[in-house]
């Protein structure tokens, strides 16, 4: 042993030798790298390298809510309050946290700010970045659900580690049961009762609960009422539509009584409070289903037969019995044709029909004839005398165009741009129905200067027109472009242009037709009138000949056309002059048209003008040609066409 000590002592001594030997050769070298370690240091490092430290494990869960308190309160059959939770996030990064199951939230924050929600299979839960702690306020309302001689609400629990509820009832409650869970706490106080609850957190929580009602005197009913009245004669019967508008100022009146003028019969009562009604002799009684709202509406309508009536009429309105004031308005309206007289009674004045409210008119289908306003007390009744005088019906239209102009740009390629502008008096009509030429198609619509899309319908294109009997009340302007599209001019043929047919009345029709220069017409026909040309070119040039005219009327051969103007008809005599002339140079001729020249009609101007920058068609629409014009009156939904015959230069 002793020998084997000496042994291991010489070693360690050899070893410590060696070591200080190459640590001072080390020393002298300068070299890098080299540490001197006591051998107990040295044995430790080999033991930490042979045990590497574990490293800290997972936690097992992502997040948890640990704590979770419900404050809640009962008031007006619906109980509210807010779930507050508490937990933390262990996970880094998004987690995904449990919140409740089988709840209606109705708020969700985290600090103030809504957080990420996801709903799935009736389980909320809120998506939060960790790692972090958290406090989740969730509100919740739910119903109270009543059964006789008790009130009960479900609370759905959230999923926390630990619950506790409290929950304040109205009155002084007897009996509070829990299922499940268990009543930790009971006070009551100032006429209301806090009920403390450890629920089981396996389920949602069925609190019940009876109460004991508390005396207190009833409180007055007062209220003001307010009454849209509209009167419709018709020939058979007579009409009368009431709403009632109802403003409760104090107390919880579960029932109103309607006084109604004698004749008439009840025939229906609509409201969204109303929960039901009863007829009493000469009485309406609408019993509410929410006392405790402050406004209430009804609709009632009311008939009585014409027969046996005799005008002038004294006309009595309902009245709401209790009213601490009364106000109303009452409109007239009448079917067919007659003559209203109805005069201002009592309390009734008599007022513009434009300033009626808006849901008195809104009752009505016909124009009103009249309107009244009054301002009744308390059990002071209101009504108005009409006389009534009917006249036999006579069928009426219901639009009519007093003008229309129509102007026709037509190119080489045959294509036509019409533009057609019509003066409109529109009674009745919703939209106006154009039968277009074969193979035209509309460009744009216009009513009283607002753009409208046309819809295709049964019959051809509709334009939308104004409302009747909103603005403007007199005639207004409906305007519309189509394009056309045809076969070219060939050197010589017939040529046809149309006009759409239009589903009213026109007085006068007026069209103007701009052919390109490089055509020369003649023989107009068709079902419009000649009214004017206009010419661009007043000469004719034929080769060398220069044909004259004299005395402002232009000769030349019959059925023949010359400077533009149709020739006479045969038997006229007139005076022709041929001169031999010079050919002129080109600019020499226009400089010697230029003074002679007149200018386009404004209309056509401004449909070159609507080409080459507002319509959605690109067109090669000519500048120099002839311009033509054309009338016919009385148009009623037929086809307006020309034909003549043309020769290309």
């Amino acid at each position: 042993m002793n020998r084997s000590l000496t042994r291991l002592s010489l070693a360690l001594a050899l070893a410590a030798s060696f070591t200080a030997a190459l640590a001072h050769a080390d020393d002298k070298q300068a070299g890098a790298g080299t540490v001197t370690l006591p051998l107990s240091d040295y044995d430790r490092l080999l033991e930490r390298a042979a045990r590497p430290p574990r490293l800290p494990e997972a936690p097992p869960l992502d997040a948890i809510v640990s704590r979770g308190e419900m404050k809640l309160r009962v008031a007006d059959d619906f109980v509210r309050g807010v779930f507050k939770l508490e937990g933390e996030v262990f996970r880094k990064g998004p987690a995904r946290i449990p919140l409740i199951q089988g709840a209606t939230l109705l708020e969700t924050t985290l600090q103030g700010a809504t957080p990420p929600l996801a709903l799935e299979n009736g389980r909320h839960s809120a998506i939060l970045v960790g790692p972090r702690s958290f406090e989740i306020d969730m509100g919740w309302g739910a119903p109270v659900l009543t059964e006789p001689g008790r009130a009960s609400v479900s609370i759905p629990v959230p999923l926390a580690g630990s619950v506790s509820l409290s929950i304040d009832l109205p009155g002084e409650v007897s009996d509070v049961r829990v299922e499940p869970g268990l009543i930790t706490k009971k006070v009551t106080n100032a006429g209301r009762t806090l009920v403390e609850v450890t629920p089981d957190r396996t389920t949602a929580v069925r609190l019940s609960w009876a109460a004991r009602a508390a005396a207190s005197a009833p409180r007055e009913s007062r209220f003001l009422s307010d009454l849209k009245t509209l009167l419709t004669i018709d020939e058979a019967d007579l009409r009368m539509a009431v709403l009632v508008d109802l403003s409760v100022v104090q107390g919880l009146p579960e029932r109103f009584e309607v006084v109604v003028p004698s004749g008439w019969t009840l025939t229906g009562a609509t409201g969204g409070t109303l929960e039901s009604f009863s007829l009493p002799q000469g009485r309406v009684i609408m019993n509410m289903r929410e006392p405790e709202r402050r406004n209430h509406q009804v609709l009632l309508s009311f008939e009585r037969p014409v027969a046996g009536v005799t005008f002038p009429l004294e006309v009595g309105t309902v009245r709401v019995v209790g009213s601490q004031r009364e106000t109303g308005e009452i409109g007239i309206e009448g079917i067919g044709a007659l003559d209203l007289v109805a005069d201002e009674k009592g309390v009734v004045k008599r007022m513009d029909a434009r300033e009626s409210n808006a849901a008195l008119r809104a009752l009505a289908r016909e124009p009103l004839l009249a309107a009244f306003r009054y301002h009744a007390r308390a059990e002071e009744a209101a009504s108005i005398a009409v006389d009534v005088k009917r006249f036999a019906e006579t069928s009426t239209l219901a639009a009519i165009a007093e003008r229309a102009e129509a102007t026709s740009l037509v190119t080489t390629e045959g294509r036509v741009l019409t533009e057609v502008k019509l003066t409109l008096r529109n009674h009745a009509q919703p939209f106006l129905r154009v039968a277009l030429p074969e193979g035209a198609t509309v460009l744009s619509a216009e009513v009283e200067g607002e753009g409208v899309k046309p819809a295709m319908g049964e019959g051809g294109t509709r334009i939308p027109l104004l409302r009747a009997g909103f603005r403007p009340a007199g005639p207004y302007s409906v305007t519309f472009v189509y394009l056309q599209s045809a076969d070219a001019f060939a050197k010589r043929g017939d040529g046809r242009l149309g006009l759409p047919r239009i589903d009213v009345p026109i007085g006068l029709f007026a069209w103007e037709v701009f052919l390109p220069d490089l055509l020369q017409v003649r023989d107009f026909g068709g079902n419009a009138a000649r009214a004017e040309v206009w010419v661009e070119r007043p000469l004719y040039d034929a080769g060398d000949a220069v044909l004259g005219v004299e005395g402002g009327v232009a000769g030349g051969v019959e059925g023949g056309i010359v400077g533009g103007l149709p020739a006479p008809s045969p038997g006229v005599a007139e005076t022709l002059e041929v001169t031999r002339a010079a050919r002129k140079s080109e600019a020499e001729q226009r400089a010697d048209r230029a003074p002679n020249m007149p200018s386009l009609s404004a209309n056509v101007v401004n449909l070159q003008r609507r080409v080459a920058g507002v319509l959605p068609v690109r067109i090669d629409i000519p500048r120099a040609g002839h311009s033509y014009r054309f009338a016919r009156p009385l148009v009623v939904d037929e086809e307006t066409f020309l034909t003549f015959k043309y020769k290309s230069k």
